[in-house]
């Protein structure tokens, strides 16, 4: 549950227009860093956000319950926020983003709306886009090694060894007829195709042909 401070849930229920969003990220290292999508700089709980960034708030999808959650913000890459070099080392893997709603004549009053962790971002030129997950995130990931059909690598890693170079564009939708027919990369397939599921359930006894035991496929 939300804590809405009475003054600012007045000035929303009034329509008030001074509201907008702003972003506090807190890397692992324990550098902060705000940012602000009003026109000019905040402070918000002591940190400066920055307009100049260009943080926008992207596609989100809220859950409840113990559903993960997930939502994406842009802005641009600079000397002054967010360092390309800074991202290709790592400095922003696991940082926390909390996001704000922020009356910004008075930016003390302001309301929590999104805790979430930088999942990862991708780079678009002089911009970007990071992915955040949501605090629940944590429980969908997967410890270990699962058995099932499909392949559990990621298409093109070092337990996958296909060559990405030689299908630009291509993407693998981690079944066995598509490893062994769009890439000839049968050996290294990391999944177990042959593993009973529903259909071997529910199958009817048949006769004739072989049955020896070996691998319906």
């Amino acid at each position: 549950m939300r804590d809405i401070p009475v003054e600012l849930a007045t000035r929303v229920e009034s329509g008030a227009s001074t509201l907008c969003h702003a972003w506090l990220l807190r890397r692992a290292d324990g550098v902060e860093a705000g940012f602000t999508d009003h026109d000019r700089d905040l402070n918000v709980g002591g940190v400066l956000c920055l307009a100049a960034s260009g943080w926008m708030i992207g596609a989100t999808e809220s859950s409840v319950g113990l559903a993960a959650g997930s939502a994406a913000v842009a802005g641009v890459l600079d000397d002054v926020s967010i360092r390309e070099s800074d991202i290709a080392a790592g400095l922003y893997d696991r940082a926390e983003v909390a996001l704000w709603r922020v009356d910004w004549r008075r930016p003390d009053l302001k309301v929590r709306l999104w805790l979430a962790g930088l999942a990862r971002i991708r780079r678009e030129g002089e911009s970007f886009t990071a992915e955040l997950e949501g605090p629940m995130a944590s429980l969908e990931r997967v410890v270990g090694r699962t058995y099932g059909r499909d392949c559990d690598a990621q298409f093109g890693d070092e337990r996958c060894k296909v060559d990405l170079g030689a299908f630009p564009g291509a993407q693998c939708d981690k079944r066995w007829g598509t490893c062994v027919g769009e890439f000839g990369n049968g050996g290294n397939f990391q999944g177990f195709p042959d593993i009973p599921g529903d259909d071997f359930i529910t199958a009817a006894p048949v006769q004739g042909g072989r049955n020896d035991g070996r691998s319906r496929r």
